[in-house]
């Protein structure tokens, strides 16, 4: 019988992005060439995560090419009691570019300006920044010793404790 998540745990994976102004991305050039970075994101209620980023950037564009990223969260280093065990979340996610000026382009616009202030409302002038979707396909969230999760690609809510096999 699979073991129960606790409504608790449940509570702090899905509020645990909300914390971080920015993700970590892992991208990979069309030659695989791997790519680590960083973006300002903001989050909607389906977990997507938003980015918005130079067309002059490595990662911008990978994920024009490939349309994959992996995303992360993690605990700040100075707030964590154990460096080896730093709570965090990754998503394995698709990539899709929003058409600039369509509405669902607007709306994020003024999110990242809400979140963000006037530096974003200079970067939507220039024509070489760009907003992307990434919507998570499966995930891991991570909160210490032996306390790992999947998430489960099927349903982003659900937890699956992993154990040694």
């Amino acid at each position: 019988m699979p073991e129960s998540i606790s409504d608790d745990l449940l509570q702090t994976y899905r509020n645990f992005p909300n914390q971080f102004g920015s993700v970590i991305l892992g991208t990979t050039s069309p030659n695989s060439q791997p790519q680590a970075s960083y973006a300002p994101c903001v989050i909607d209620a389906q977990r997507n995560i938003y980015i918005f980023v130079s067309g002059l950037s490595a990662h911008t564009q990978n994920l024009h090419t490939t349309g994959q990223a992996s995303a992360l969260f993690i605990e700040d280093e100075a707030k964590a009691k154990q460096l080896f065990a730093r709570k965090r979340l990754s998503y394995s996610c698709i990539a899709t570019l929003l058409e600039r000026n369509s509405d669902q382009w607007n709306e994020i616009a003024q999110q990242f300006t809400d979140r963000f202030g006037n530096i974003v409302e200079v970067m939507i002038d220039l024509p070489d920044f760009r907003i992307f979707q990434l919507q998570p396909q499966s995930g891991r969230f991570v909160i210490g010793f032996g306390a790992a999760y999947k998430v489960d690609s099927n349903d982003l809510d659900h937890l699956i404790h992993q154990t040694k096999k």
